[in-house]
Parts: structure tokens; C-alpha cells; sequence
């Protein structure tokens, strides 16, 4: 009897665990990849900036496993809604747990819950189209925001506030969102770290993107791009150098600014009803090597805070989860008896999206050597489950419907390959008519 697989969520971690459970089984394997949304590839549809279209490719790869006779999507099926754990050990001789690592973590000061502060989750959700955020959240009404964070989210939210609506027109944001963008009324953007450029968490080829921005001058305050120190990695050393380059030159006079900060930490967000400016201090390592502050504070008139300073997963219902590491605890990917975990979930938000391709592997291998010798749980129960529930999943076609949709609607806009539909009620139509 062939052995039947669960894996729960369909981003990169959760399809690179169907590929690696078809390729590396010596005998025959059912998988179903589970997805509470109707749409797949999670971090690489919602979370990829829509001016990356390299790396957006990688779907073209992902689609490929989901392609596989072996392997099934079902989308619209959330785990603690529609089925429960129990259900799922019930249905399949496993369950892989990969559902990533999904809001951001809070700063913990004064005035994080003002109207105007925000994770920069919700912000690159917007801009990508996800269907749990309104396509009218965000008014851009602000001359100035502070983007927290030094990484290659906060560099992706700063590229597309910079950016011109026509420089986006020809991605796959949502026109709705397009149309906001194009209204926008910031003039400056702050983008600020805690600590020095040494210590900066984005890519070297990220960054000099900033640097090619026809519609922003970039700005980086010669005092603060000083380096102490020459050992540093290559990446690192490629970072120092651009700053320093960007330190030594004048601004131009373009539509908007973009300030790149650096040993300043918020300390709180100012405001009554809504955000109104962000208390800044500055910064220093203590001889242990920690940030501390030193007395001296400023203050930015932000209408808007973006805070993106990592991210962090939310427990599943029913599955072990640890509140000190926000994971899922396992062992080589091992959770409990038949249940296993895979991706962000398992190791924390670490890694590029290819890390998640040798973590599922782990997590594979383990799989199948711990039920080389188990008796097979008899497939095709979850159908009869759902059925029973009222529940029509999502399918492979039923996406590629959706997807067929989105490219009517880009020629039809005159836009590039693809506009996203925004909102699930938009995508359910799509494969319904």
C-alpha cells in the first residue's frame, strides 16, 4: 500500500517537502499539500517584492512538483477550522507541519498600537495582494515614514515606496493597490538601525538597488557610515563600501529622499489618535557587545511606522509550539509519533528560500525512516471528510484558473503578464465561472 503524506502548507518549505517525499521513498507516495488559502507558493506569491520578478520565477519551479501525479493540492482547507490534527492522523500515515513564520515581532515601546504603526507584514501583504488584507488599508497620506529594520524586507518596503507607478506598472501588484501607490504623498523615507552598516542584514545586490532609484535621492550621514574594524566577510565589506560611497555624495534633487540610518533605536512612537512622530536614541556597543543607549534622542515628524525587524510563526491548533523560540520543537524534524515539521516553523526565519529545499530533506529522511516498518494508513478518508463537512478544496486547475484570470486582467489594463486578484471572493469567481 502506498504511503500517504500530509504536508500542511504550500510555500516553498511545505513543496519542496512533497518533492523530497516523492523522490527520496522507495516505494509509492501520495502526497496532499494542504493550503488554507486558494492560491500556492505562500512566501514566493505574498512575500517576494513584485519588482523581483528573478525570484518570483522560482514558482515556475515550484509549479513543477505540484505537477507531479503524485502530488495534490488542496487549497481553502485550514487546519483547526476544517480539519483537526486528529482528522489529519486519522486520514494519512503523516502530517509535515510547514506554514512558515507569518507576522512580524513588535518592538515593545510606547505607542506600538497607534493607528499608522504597522508590521511590515501587513505592508508587503498589501502590496502583494494577500487576500486577509484590504486593498484599502493603506492611504499613503504621510510625507514622512520610518521604516525599522535593516534587512531585505525593510529594503523591499523602501524600494516600493520609492518607486514611481509607473516603474510598478508592469509587475502583478493589484491595481487597486497601484492606484494608491500613485497617490502616495510621501516625500521622505527613514530607514533606521539599530546598529552600524557592518552589522546590516541585507544583501549586497538589495541594497545597491536602493542606489539605482530614478525617483529618490539616497542619503547616508557620513558620521554614522563610519567602520571600525577592516576583517569583515566580502558581503559585509561590499555593504560598507556603497554606504560610504552614498555618504560622500550630494543629493540631488529628486521627487523623494531616502535616509539610511544608522545606531539609533526607537524608543517611542508619538501621537494621540494616530502616529505622529517617532523619539529616536542614539546608539553604542557596550564592551559586551550590546546595543545600549547613550542619553541622545531625536525625533523624525513620520506619519507612519513600519516596523521590520524579524519575523516569528504562530502556533498551529493542536501542535506542540515553543514560546521561546517560536517554533515548533522536533528533533531533526521529528515532532511526535507521525507528525513532523519542516521550514521557518522548524528552524526559526533564517536562510534564503532555497535553505528550505535541504531542511525538508532532513526532514524527509526522518519521515520515511521512522515508518519504513509501520503499517499504512488507508488514503482517500480526507476526501470523504471534507465532503462530509461541506468543504470543496481548492485544486491544481482551480488555480490555474485563477492564474489565467490574473493574465486576462493584466491585458486587459494594458500591464505586464499578470494583475492579482485581490480578495478571495475575486479568485473563488475566477474557477466558478
Amino acid at each position: 500500500m502506498a504511503l500517504h503524506v500530509a504536508v500542511i502548507g504550500s510555500g516553498p518549505a511545505g513543496i519542496y517537502t512533497a518533492e523530497a517525499l516523492v523522490k527520496q521513498s522507495a516505494e509509492p507516495v501520495g502526497v496532499d499539500v494542504l493550503e488554507r488559502l486558494p492560491t500556492p507558493y505562500g512566501l514566493v506569491r505574498y512575500g517576494v517584492a513584485p519588482d523581483h520578478t528573478s525570484i518570483k520565477s522560482i514558482a515556475n519551479y515550484l509549479r513543477k512538483v505540484l505537477e507531479l501525479p503524485e502530488v495534490r493540492f488542496l487549497g481553502g482547507v485550514t487546519l483547526g477550522e476544517h480539519v483537526s490534527v486528529d482528522d489529519l492522523l486519522g486520514a494519512y500515515d503523516a502530517v509535515v507541519y510547514c506554514t512558515g513564520a507569518m507576522v512580524d515581532r513588535k518592538l515593545g515601546i510606547p505607542g506600538e498600537d497607534l493607528p499608522g504603526s504597522v508590521a511590515a507584514t501587513d505592508f508587503v501583504n498589501w502590496y502583494c495582494g494577500h487576500p486577509d488584507v484590504d486593498p484599502g488599508r493603506f492611504t499613503l497620506d504621510s510625507s514622512e515614514v520610518a521604516v525599522i529594520g535593516v534587512g531585505n524586507v525593510a529594503v523591499d518596503v523602501v524600494r516600493v515606496l520609492a518607486k514611481t507607478h509607473e516603474e510598478l506598472r508592469s509587475t502583478d501588484v493589484p491595481h487597486d493597490v497601484l492606484e494608491r501607490l500613485e497617490a502616495s504623498q510621501v516625500k521622505a523615507i527613514h530607514m533606521i538601525g539599530r546598529r552600524g552598516p557592518e552589522h546590516a542584514k541585507f544583501t549586497l545586490k538589495e541594497l545597491r538597488e536602493l542606489g539605482e532609484l530614478a525617483n529618490a535621492d539616497v542619503c547616508v550621514r557620513p558620521d554614522e557610515a563610519v567602520v571600525l574594524g577592516v576583517d569583515f566577510p566580502r558581503q559585509v565589506q561590499g555593504n560598507i563600501k556603497v554606504l560610504q560611497s552614498w555618504a560622500a555624495r550630494e543629493p540631488v534633487g529628486r521627487p523623494r529622499r531616502l535616509d539610511v540610518r544608522f545606531w539609533l533605536r526607537p524608543v517611542e512612537i508619538l501621537g494621540t489618535e494616530r502616529v505622529e512622530g517617532l523619539k529616536l536614541e542614539r546608539t553604542r556597543l557596550s564592551e559586551e557587545g550590546r546595543v545600549v543607549g547613550t542619553g541622545e534622542f531625536e525625533t523624525l515628524p513620520v506619519g507612519m511606522v513600519l516596523r521590520s525587524v524579524g519575523y516569528q510563526s504562530v502556533p498551529l491548533p493542536g501542535v506542540p509550539f515553543s514560546d521561546q523560540t517560536m517554533t515548533v520543537p522536533n528533533e531533526a524534524g521529528r515532532v511526535r509519533d507521525r507528525e513532523y515539521v519542516a521550514g521557518w516553523l522548524k528552524r526559526g526565519p533564517t536562510g534564503v528560500i532555497g535553505t528550505n529545499k535541504s531542511d525538508a530533506a532532513e526532514t524527509v529522511r526522518t519521515l520515511l525512516a521512522d515508518l519504513s516498518d509501520r503499517p499504512r494508513v488507508s488514503g482517500g478518508a480526507i476526501d470523504a471528510l471534507l465532503a462530509a463537512r461541506g468543504v470543496r478544496p481548492v485544486t491544481y486547475e482551480d488555480w490555474l484558473a485563477i492564474e489565467a484570470a490574473e493574465a486576462e486582467l493584466a491585458r486587459s489594463l494594458g500591464r505586464g503578464e499578470r494583475v492579482k486578484l485581490v480578495g478571495l471572493e475575486a479568485m473563488l469567481r475566477a474557477f466558478r465561472s
